[in-house]
């Protein structure tokens, strides 16, 4: 083993890679009936880092006061309530402000539309900026010294180098190590797939 790949063993041990997460929806059973008719089951398309997530063949439209975004990706499994993860900028275009929250916290958040061809979904709250986030299994929460919900910064070791702090630590046994940003984010730092960050 040469140095170069000294150095490259040591860097991947002793960080993690960035992944960039774009607008996306999570949907219910009942919310999938009703934009795709009844008995209608998500169609697995491409499987995701994180085990057991896939994207689906399905799209629909997300519609706000003021803009709208179609064909949309649709992430399956189905969830106990509907969720809708844009970017800031994307929020703008929609003419909403959106809470940054964790997955799955959206009480209170906004409300937003979704639309296949002529039927519709009104949404009271779903509508969120994803917190950016760290996946960690319980041993890789160990090795980096973290617990879950912890916030911790990141050094982006990618083209526009940046630390980004207020990070949340997600620990699970079902989680796969990746940090995700939004591409707000990921463009901010001059990603590429392949990036990694080091815990600061």
């Amino acid at each position: 083993m040469g140095a170069n790949d000294i150095v490259e063993a040591v860097v991947r041990a002793l960080s993690v890679e960035i992944e960039a997460s774009g607008r996306h929806v999570h949907l219910t059973r009942q919310a999938v009936e009703t934009l795709f008719g009844p008995g209608h089951r998500l169609t697995p398309a491409k499987e995701l880092s994180q085990p057991g997530q896939y994207a689906c063949a399905e799209r629909v439209d997300i519609v706000g006061p003021k803009g709208s975004f179609s064909n949309v990706a649709v992430l399956g499994p189905e969830r106990g309530a509907c969720q809708v993860e844009v970017s800031a900028t994307d929020a703008r275009t929609l003419g909403l402000d959106p809470p940054v929250r964790q997955s799955g916290d959206i009480a209170g958040s906004c409300p937003i539309t979704l639309r296949v061809g002529d039927r519709t979904v009104e949404l009271e709250q779903g509508l969120i900026v994803a917190q950016r986030h760290i996946h960690f299994t319980p041993e890789d929460a160990r090795r980096f010294g973290v617990a879950d919900n912890q916030s911790v910064g990141i050094k982006c070791l990618t083209a526009r180098p940046a630390i980004l702090e207020d990070t949340v630590v997600r620990v699970s046994d079902r989680f796969a190590a990746y940090i995700h940003l939004d591409y707000d984010e990921a463009n901010a730092i001059g990603w590429r797939k392949g990036d990694r960050a080091r815990l600061v």
